[in-house]
């Protein structure tokens, strides 16, 4: 599968796909404890270490959060080069004034919204693919 760079061609076929459950982003300050199957994403930062997981995994470790997420992929393998998809499909989501965290994965984007959101970013997303 090549990525691809053509931004238009991007936004044609990203095809937006809602992964099942609840994702909440969490901090901690050393992983040993979190089975690394149940983490989605890691992220070291100065403050800790973020990681995305089920909410689920996060009640059961009694891990705090303050967002509910829903998990949106773009199904296009997109390349880390390519250029403007980022800021297209943020600015259609803005414009419907919804927010989203995006992680860019070396096959495809990511984004996460919050959870009251999910419907009508999933339509947005559609829409920009479908060129509306």
């Amino acid at each position: 599968m090549a990525d691809e760079k053509n931004l238009n061609k991007l936004l044609q076929t990203m095809k937006p796909s809602l992964s099942t459950g609840d994702y909440v982003f969490c901090t901690v300050p050393e992983l040993p404890a979190i089975d690394i199957a149940e983490i989605i994403m890691t992220f070291k930062e100065q403050e800790g270490t973020t990681i995305i997981i089920k909410k689920q995994v996060a009640d059961t470790l009694k891990l705090s959060y303050s967002f509910i997420a829903s998990w949106i992929t773009l199904t296009v393998h997109s390349s880390l080069e390519a250029v403007g998809l980022t800021a297209a499909f943020s600015q259609a989501l803005t414009d419907a004034g919804i927010s989203c965290n995006v992680v860019a994965a070396y096959y495809h984007d990511h984004i996460f919204v919050n959870k009251k959101d999910t419907d009508k970013a999933i339509c947005v997303l559609n829409k920009l693919s479908e060129g509306k």
